[in-house]
Parts: C-alpha cells; sequence; structure tokens
C-alpha cells in the first residue's frame, strides 16, 4: 500500500514538473518573439549592379532593440530593386545600399550622379599585377614626349600623374569588391568626372598609362610636377648657344667745309699763300 502511495507520488510530481517546463518554455518562446522581428537578409553573396528576387532573400529573427536602420520588414518589397554596393550571405539588405525605385540593373546603376565611366586597356604590368580591384583607388600616370622650347631638348620623355585618386569600379566584367586575389586582366573600368574623362581619353591617345595603387584612406593630393629624362639622370640641360650680335652699320658722316667768301693771294718773298674770308 506504502508502495503505491510512493509511486503516486512522483508520478503527480513528474506530471506537475512536466507541466511546469512546457508552461515555463511557452512563456519564453513568446517572450523571445515578442524581442525579436523578422527582416530581410541576403541569401547568398550578392555583387553591386544586380536585381533582386526572391532566391536572393530570406527572412531571419532579429533582435528589435537592435535592428539596423532602412532594414526591410517585408521581402516583397526588394523584389526587383537593384544593390548599389555587395552584400556577403546573411547580411541585412539595407535602403542605403539600394539604388532609387525602377533603376535598371548593371554597372551603370552604381554610377553616382555627375560621374562617369570609362575604361582603360592595361596588362599584369600596367594593371599592377592585377592588384588594381573594384573598389580600390589607383593614381594614374602617362609617359609621353615633352615638346621642347629648342631644337636641342625638343621632343624629352615625360612621365607625370594626371589623375589622383579614381576609383576601380571594375576590372574586365567583374564589379565584385569583396575578393583580395589579383586578377590579370585587359582591361579596367574606372569613375570619373566628365572633365577627367576628357583628360584621361587624350592621355591615353598621346603616351602610355600606367596604374598605381594608392592607399584607399590617403585623400591628400601631390601636386606632381612630373619627371624628365634629364631629371631621372641628373643631368642638366645644356643651354642654347645665343645668336651672334649682328654688327650695327657704320655710319659715315663727311664733312663739308665751309665755302668762304673772298680770297686774297699774299706774296711773303719767295713765299706765297692765299688767305680767304
Amino acid at each position: 500500500m506504502k508502495n503505491v502511495r510512493a509511486l503516486v507520488a512522483l508520478l503527480i510530481a513528474a506530471l506537475a514538473g512536466l507541466a511546469a517546463v512546457a508552461m515555463a518554455s511557452r512563456w519564453l518562446l513568446q517572450k523571445s518573439s515578442a524581442m525579436t522581428t523578422q527582416i530581410a537578409v541576403a541569401a547568398v553573396d550578392i555583387n553591386l549592379g544586380q536585381r533582386l528576387n526572391p532566391e536572393f532573400i530570406k527572412m531571419v529573427a532579429w533582435p528589435s532593440s537592435s535592428m539596423p536602420p532602412g532594414s526591410f520588414v517585408d521581402a516583397a518589397k526588394l523584389d526587383g530593386r537593384v544593390l548599389r554596393s555587395s552584400v556577403l550571405r546573411g547580411e541585412p539588405i539595407l535602403a542605403g545600399k539600394l539604388t532609387p525605385i525602377g533603376t535598371k540593373g548593371g554597372l551603370s546603376a552604381v554610377i553616382p550622379d555627375g560621374r562617369r565611366a570609362i575604361t582603360v586597356r592595361v596588362n599584369d604590368v600596367i594593371g599592377v599585377a592585377g592588384f588594381a580591384l573594384p573598389g580600390n583607388y589607383v593614381d594614374i600616370i602617362v609617359n609621353t614626349q615633352k615638346d621642347g622650347n629648342n631644337n636641342a631638348n625638343k621632343d624629352a620623355s615625360i612621365s607625370k600623374i594626371v589623375l589622383e585618386k579614381i576609383l576601380v569600379l571594375a576590372v574586365a566584367q567583374e564589379v565584385n569588391r569583396d575578393e583580395t586575389k589579383p586578377k590579370v586582366v585587359n582591361a579596367v573600368t574606372l569613375e570619373v568626372t566628365p572633365e577627367q574623362a576628357e583628360k584621361l581619353d587624350l592621355a591615353r591617345s598621346v603616351g602610355t598609362l600606367s596604374l598605381v595603387l594608392r592607399n584607399q584612406t590617403d585623400p591628400n593630393p601631390v601636386a606632381p610636377v612630373g619627371v624628365t629624362k634629364d631629371m631621372l639622370l641628373g643631368e642638366k640641360p645644356v643651354p642654347a648657344a645665343a645668336p651672334a650680335d649682328k654688327k650695327a652699320p657704320r655710319v659715315v658722316v663727311r664733312r663739308v667745309a665751309a665755302q668762304r667768301g673772298d680770297c686774297v693771294g699774299v706774296i711773303d718773298g719767295v713765299n706765297s699763300s692765299k688767305e680767304c674770308f
């Protein structure tokens, strides 16, 4: 009898414990659901310029107290939008990373207002051994012939930085900015202003171009003056010979004796002379 009562007490205690656990779990789930919000994140790595579709987006629970500004709670609002910057898998998709509604996809969607994209041909040397990747900044050097002021120094070679801190938009046909592995390509697309585009187009027509990779956080311009062959070798240009001075024409002044008036012959012994007055 005593064993039966003990078993019944244990059974009641177990049922009470299970009920308490279930209630506590339900309470915790309700509380946690009230503290989180479903937001849209990238289901895969997405490159800039790509158009979003449901395959690229998934909804995840995010703490309500730390929701990123500009996040989306409705994935339908992202359908057809275009990214202006790359997004990694699991990263929230924010309004600041999207182009305006109605923008078509492609590289043109990520070019800011007032800017242009221009492509220059490069090789493994000009392209900094493939380390000039999308998102990096470069300076552009042109090597050309400088017209001299005289025949002795005519057509001297000169190298000069013509553009500074130019953003690399794409290498070949790739715009992914998350890779750090160098890529040797034959073309690089740069973001420039219209004035810089004109300058760059002229530079590549008069000489050869080289890209110089620079620190992304370095804002200081250098205002280069260029380097010539004489400056590189430490030689001073030979001054041009001064033109020979022309002799001034010789002026011959002829003096004409003044005409005198009356003349008188004078005889002094054996000497004679003529006096005029």
